[in-house]
């Protein structure tokens, strides 16, 4: 594999894009806002100079927001039809999709469906990452992926150059997104967590920053809160990643419960926190900040 296509230049997929590069790859990237391309390719690139790139290219890379744009990535404004003018069209035989966005597991069987109805011949892998911003600028992302052993074996250089350990999820698209669910699930629940117990020690008159240094060395710890603790104690700041990604995040937790008829009543729960945040105005806010929810409805708002 030489030859890639990066579809999603944003705060996760330029630094990912920016790894393959360094790493030595071709890499042309692909993105809704034109400036952000020009400046990631160094020079502006026409409609049919990207075309004939993906006709010569061993694999399209996808890392967008939502299932809505990896099905824009690769059919445009026409979803499934296989027009020639698609990206999907454009793929030369035997190339490998590679969508790495965080999208519900039935989005991501059904996008391979549409691929596959339109261009049988090209490789899908589903496999998204987690890991975030730090993550993706070291190289050093978890990666879930879902596919055949042909494709993952094709994809494994690239893999790690962007990711510090490949999970085998499956040989299913679908397998990789329900994977990362369930981390999705597990992350959410904690920031929620963390925030319902700095708040509590608020509550209680207890010094934020104490509380905080305590509960970091005793077995109540955990990742996150060492890592979302110190900005829910401070004001609002730095944003790693915001409360309306974990709004469609642990939308996609509980939609998926639903059909795995799973019982998961601390992610809905955690839910409905993150999206009370939101309604509030303050969905763009570093995620730590539903700590303000918490707040609020003990009387501090």
């Amino acid at each position: 594999m030489h030859n890639i296509a990066f579809a999603g230049l944003g705060a996760m997929g330029r630094p990912m894009a920016t790894c393959l590069k360094n790493a030595g790859f071709n890499v042309l990237g692909i993105d809704a806002f034109e400036q952000v391309e020009t400046t990631f390719n160094d020079q502006a690139t026409s409609s049919d100079a990207k075309h004939r790139y993906l006709a010569d290219c061993d694999a399209l890379f996808i890392m967008v927001v939502n299932a809505e744009q990896v099905r824009a990535v690769l059919f445009g404004n026409n979803a499934g039809d296989g027009t020639t003018s698609s990206v999907v069209s454009s793929l030369k035989e035997g190339a490998c999709i590679v969508q790495m966005s965080t999208i519900a597991p039935s989005d991501a069987a059904g996008i391979a469906s549409e691929v596959a109805a339109v261009r049988p011949g090209l490789h899908y892998i589903d496999a998204p990452v987690s890991g975030g911003v730090v993550g993706a600028q070291a190289g050093e992302l978890t990666i879930m992926a879902a596919g055949s052993e042909e494709a993952l074996g094709r994809c494994s250089k690239a893999f790690e150059v962007m990711g510090k350990a490949v999970f085998v999820a499956g040989p299913t698209a679908g397998q990789g997104a329900a994977m990362k669910a369930v981390n999705q699930l597990l992350c959410g629940v904690h920031i929620a967590a963390a925030a319902e117990a700095l708040s509590l020690a608020e509550k209680s008159g207890i010094e934020s920053s104490v509380m905080l240094s305590m509960v970091q060395g005793s077995a109540a710890s955990s990742w996150m809160l060492g890592d979302r603790g110190p900005r829910m104690i401070a004001e609002p700041g730095e944003v790693t990643s915001v409360v309306d990604i974990f709004c469609k995040d642990m939308g996609i937790v509980c939609d998926s419960a639903k059909v795995a008829k799973a019982f998961t009543p601390l992610a809905e729960t955690a839910r409905q926190m993150f999206v009370a945040s939101s309604e509030r105005g303050e969905g763009k806010l570093d995620d730590s900040q539903v700590i303000r929810t918490y707040r609020l409805l003990n009387g501090k708002g």
